[in-house]
């Protein structure tokens, strides 16, 4: 049975490996026989120069995600069937007791920590290689370095008491501790929606209230029309690490916010503002955002469940490099072979996720203009280098929004209010 698990194992990442790597081919030679001709939709807004860099920013990211595909794939084999989990898990006994929930919580500290060092090098070379190649980056290194000081110190935070809870809640709680973890994650997750406008956000980025009048009068007469009340309008200072525009909406009840990227604000005039707001408020008047979270929480509660069962079938362990089976290495194989297994899934949620912003396009068209709508995702497209020819494929697997023909298309027959 050992065998059939490891063997299952190498299976499942061998194909979703190989799909991987066959789709970012299908993008790379889909985007250069596109490369040299506009979309007849576009031609009167987007240059062919402008069509080309984008092209060539799809293909470099397409490159660097194979790359990091590589690397995940060898750390992962080295973490599981290469035994370092193991190994790791045994050199950590010589500082605390193995049977301990601190052993359990110092493992998973440690993988995590690992992991992210193994990755840290396409980072770098993604915001300060590709991405400034193509001239989005404006992030210094200083930055870079406290950005991920940062991210350090609030994963840390956040990560090790709820690990240290979820394996306490395992040792004391039976064969029915996954719905208490489930529960548990629940509220964290909660949690971390209400605090992240407020509390986390704001360490990244300031955050200042809409200042230009006109604008914000029009913003608020259209969210009178939305019977939309939020806990402010904010300008977000995104130029200190990226050009790229981008607006969005974050946190639920009283704690929601609305929040403009400055790139954003500067190249769009009032009207394709307003228009992209009116999508953001169809993604919360819609209830997209429960939706999504609810989504999330079926989707934990049936990985919890068969968690559950896995955690205490020795083959397991036994079949993915662990000769010493614990709470905490249940959790650290559950979490590092799923993605292996749920690759095939991506193109059902992505599916679900482009359906949402067709919805929230249809309320902006309603409450705003279809027109500004339009012309303010063809500037977005033009301005963040989007390709407008993705390969239907690799996009039903990655993108979370419509391709742009699409969804311009799809604009273009709602008539104007």
């Amino acid at each position: 049975m050992d065998r059939l698990v490891t063997l299952g194992f190498i299976f499942a990442l061998a194909l979703s490996a190989a799909t991987r790597l066959w789709l970012a081919r299908r993008q790379i030679r889909h985007l250069r026989a596109c490369r040299d001709t506009v979309p007849a939709d576009f031609a009167d807004a987007v240059p062919l120069e402008a069509h080309r860099k984008a092209a060539d920013y799809g293909e470099a990211k397409a490159r660097l995600a194979a790359v990091e595909l590589a690397i995940g794939v060898a750390t992962l084999l080295a973490l599981t069937l290469g035994g370092g989990l193991q190994r790791l898990a045994d050199v950590l006994a010589g500082g605390f007791d193995p049977a301990g929930l601190w052993h359990g919580t110092a493992l998973i500290a440690a993988v995590a920590l690992i992991v992210a060092l193994v990755e840290l090098p396409t980072a770098v070379w993604r915001t300060f290689v590709v991405e400034a190649r193509f001239g989005f980056n404006l992030q210094t290194r200083a930055l870079f370095a406290a950005d991920l000081a940062r991210q350090l110190v609030i994963g840390a935070a956040l990560g090790l008491p709820l690990a240290f809870l979820v394996l306490w809640l395992m040792l004391i709680a039976g064969q029915s501790w996954w719905i208490y973890a489930w529960f548990v994650w629940a509220v964290f997750n909660i949690v971390v929606l209400l605090l992240y406008p407020t509390v986390i956000a704001p360490l990244f980025n300031r955050f200042s209230p809409l200042a230009e009048p006109e604008l914000a009068r029009r913003v608020e007469a259209l969210l009178a029309r939305c019977g939309f009340r939020s806990n402010g309008l904010y300008v977000m200072d995104g130029s200190k690490r990226s050009s790229h525009g981008n607006a969005y909406f974050t946190g639920f009840g009283a704690a929601k916010r609305i929040v403009f990227f400055d790139t954003l604000i500067s190249r769009l005039d009032a009207d394709q503002i307003e228009a992209v707001l009116a999508h953001e408020l169809g993604h919360y008047r819609l209830r997209h955002i429960a939706q999504r979270i609810a989504l999330m929480f079926a989707i934990s509660f049936a990985l919890l469940w068969v968690l559950g069962r896995l955690g205490n079938w020795p083959p397991f362990f036994a079949g993915l490099g662990v000769g010493a089976p614990s709470h905490a290495m249940a959790l650290l194989l559950f979490v590092l072979v799923l993605p292996a297994f749920t690759f095939p899934l991506q193109p059902a949620l992505s599916l679900l996720s482009r359906h949402h912003e067709y919805e929230a396009d249809a309320y902006a068209a309603r409450h705003a203009s279809a027109r500004a709508l339009r012309e303010a995702l063809v500037r977005l497209y033009r301005d963040n280098a989007t390709t407008l020819t993705p390969d239907p494929l690799y996009s039903a697997f990655h993108d979370s929004h419509p391709p742009a023909a699409a969804r311009i298309a799809r604009l273009q027959e709602v008539s104007v209010p």
